[in-house]
């Protein structure tokens, strides 16, 4: 038993299918098959299932799958240890981004200062990707992930806003609570990825009801209805990220804070199991160690 064969076997519990494991191994499903039926061989025991559709554990795989997890884990780290101080942050790192530059553009321009013999190859998408089939080596996204394919770390929190330009408010006034809405121009968001309009939560409490709101104007751009609030063309609900510079300045200004109570994260996710490269493991680090240093500056 090696290496390689509690490598393959882990991508093959993870992923159920010897097609899938391969292409992320480099490797034909006719090998990825021949190198589990010789660790089943070696131990003596059926490690998997076998299906035309997938592959699924047996008992006894899925008692040796924590082992070989950890197996893999000592041979990476004991390698990682070996070659840190040697290893030079170069080469291409692709990341997945959502549809949204505003709180990574400036962080990926210092990344690339700091590290310019790293090619970032960068897509802002809205869309779901998948990390692994995709051949990404990371991406952010918003909210909690559950997808035990995917190792995560918190990038940073954000909340989300009411806001709008003095002049809107100086010709419309200001609402006090979420039912005044009704008689605003909001600009509202839809969702590239579903199609559904975003949804302005204003409560307090989860007891609260939430107001419908009309639609004068929509879009499916994050610049698109910051320059819209900006020209004073109606209300936006937006990451108090998008807003910041403009809520500085005094271009934008918030209303309903004791309402605008929505809270989220930002996670950079990357394949679990999969050694992290000097260059993923600088991009990781730099990110969360640049945003952290951002919310603190920001309190």
């Amino acid at each position: 038993m090696d290496r390689f064969a509690i490598n393959v076997f882990v991508h093959v519990a993870d992923a159920r299918s010897f097609v899938a494991a391969g292409r992320l191994l480099g490797i034909s499903a006719s090998g990825i098959g021949k190198s589990i039926t010789r660790l089943e061989q070696s131990f003596g025991v059926r490690m998997f299932h076998r299906s035309t559709r997938s592959v699924t554990l047996t008992a006894e795989g899925s008692a040796f799958l924590e082992h070989a997890r950890r197996i893999r884990d000592e041979f990476d780290a004991a390698e990682a240890a070996l070659t840190q101080t040697t290893s030079e942050v170069r080469g291409r790192l692709r990341i997945g981004f959502p549809l949204i530059g505003a709180p990574f553009l400036e962080v990926l321009t210092a990344f690339q200062r700091k590290y310019p013999e790293v090619e970032l190859d960068l897509e802002f998408d809205n869309r779901k990707v998948d990390v692994i089939e995709e051949g990404f080596d990371a991406v952010v996204r918003s909210g909690e992930v559950e997808d035990s394919q995917l190792s995560s770390k918190l990038v940073g929190s954000f909340r989300m806003l009411v806001v709008g330009a003095p002049s809107y408010f100086e010709r419309h006034g200001k609402p006090s609570h979420p039912r005044d809405l009704a008689q605003h121009t909001c600009i509202q968001f839809r969702m590239p990825n579903t199609g559904k309009l975003q949804i302005w939560r204003l409560r307090r409490t989860n007891d609260e009801a939430e107001y419908r709101l009309p639609t004068c104007m929509t879009c499916n751009s994050n610049e698109a209805r910051l320059s819209f609030a900006l020209a004073g063309a109606g209300i936006a609900y937006m990451s108090d990220y998008s807003v910041q510079h403009a809520l500085a300045s005094g271009a934008l200004v918030s209303v309903l804070e004791d309402y605008a109570t929505e809270k989220n994260v930002f996670r950079l996710l990357w394949p679990s199991g999969k050694h992290i490269t000097p260059k993923l493991r600088a991009f990781i680090d730099f990110l969360t160690e640049q945003y952290s240093e951002r919310q603190i500056r920001q309190k």
